[in-house]
């Protein structure tokens, strides 16, 4: 490999360095923003909630108050997630620091399993009390309460959703369906509250027990993310494939041998083995393999690490 190749191949490694420095800080930017949002809007909404339920004889809002409290902490755990594992890569961490965001999001959904066993655990010992005509019936205040909680829940899931995708943050898109549970939380408050004063005091605890049911399953589906990256989950096959092709378009490759993957955290690490020309020289297989990587970085951002083996085309096998 030339000069010339040598200063371009240079170049290339600090343009595609310096596109993933400013990713890494854009990544954190977005998600510190988004959930600084999120914490004042569950802020204002715990102090609604909970005075309407409060003053209103609803348990099912004090319940859904509690389910907003409970997001405040569940965003601070994200946030804290977050922050870490943007640290970089040190001595005792040669692979960084990814893997605590899906610590975070597994803290996240312990809480809210834990949250919501509390609140159906309540709920269930009020209906099976049996004494429905001693339970209060909810105030108008409550109904509004649960209908502004409703809208702005689902705004805050569809504000968080959007920027957990364009990050591609699982810790992120957890705290996106924390809102949204605690949309459908109070979806099945209202109709508890509403059923409740039409003479059915019994349906506002068993608003709760379905709060409950909603939160479990938000809970699990987070947890169950969050293990799948941090036991090396390979990529999709569809990533697999466009990584595939990738390596084949580039000159001097004849095959892909073997292709693995991994997801660390929020990133991907690759193992490639490529078929070239058996008769080239050490340095020409080598200078093939630098394009397979450089190409691979360039067009996968979420790439952190790629090992490139190369292996002689078998002749007898032909060039497939």
């Amino acid at each position: 490999m030339g000069k010339k190749e040598n200063i371009r191949r240079n170049q290339n490694i600090h343009d595609i360095k310096g596109k993933n420095q400013t990713a890494e800080e854009d990544y954190e930017k977005v998600a510190m923003k988004v959930s600084e949002v999120s914490i004042v809007a569950n802020f204002i909404l715990t102090a609604l909630k909970l005075l309407a339920g409060i003053i209103a004889h609803s348990g099912a809002m004090v319940s859904d108050a509690i389910h907003s409290a409970s997001d405040v902490f569940s965003t601070v755990v994200v946030m804290v997630g977050i922050k870490l594992s943007g640290k970089a890569s040190d001595k005792d961490h040669p692979y960084g620091h990814e893997r605590m965001e899906c610590v975070a999001a597994i803290v996240l959904a312990t809480v809210l399993a834990a949250t919501g066993l509390g609140i159906g655990y309540s709920a269930v010992g009020k209906i099976a009390g049996g004494n429905y005509e001693q339970l209060a019936v909810p105030g108008v205040l409550a109904l509004a309460a649960a209908v502004i909680s409703i809208v702005v829940k689902e705004g805050m899931y569809q504000y968080t959703k959007v920027y957990a995708k364009k990050i591609d943050s699982g810790a992120l898109m957890a705290d996106a369906w924390h809102h949204r549970s605690d949309a459908l939380s109070s979806v099945g408050a209202l109709i508890g509250i509403a059923g409740a004063r039409m003479g059915f005091p019994f349906l506002d605890p068993a608003a709760s027990v379905v709060i409950c049911f909603f939160i479990e399953k938000a809970a699990y589906e987070i947890f169950m993310d969050a293990i799948d990256k941090m036991v090396d989950k390979a990529c999709d096959d569809e990533v697999e494939e466009e990584l595939r092709e990738c390596a084949l378009a580039q000159g001097g490759v004849l095959g892909v041998d073997l292709l693995q993957t991994r997801v660390f955290g929020n990133k991907i690490y690759v193992d490639i083995e490529i078929s070239v020309d058996g008769s080239k020289t050490l340095r020409e297989s080598h200078g093939v393999a630098e394009l397979v990587h450089d190409a691979i970085e360039r067009k996968f951002p979420k790439v952190k690490h790629i090992m490139v083996h190369v292996n002689p085309a078998d002749e007898r096998k032909g060039t497939g």
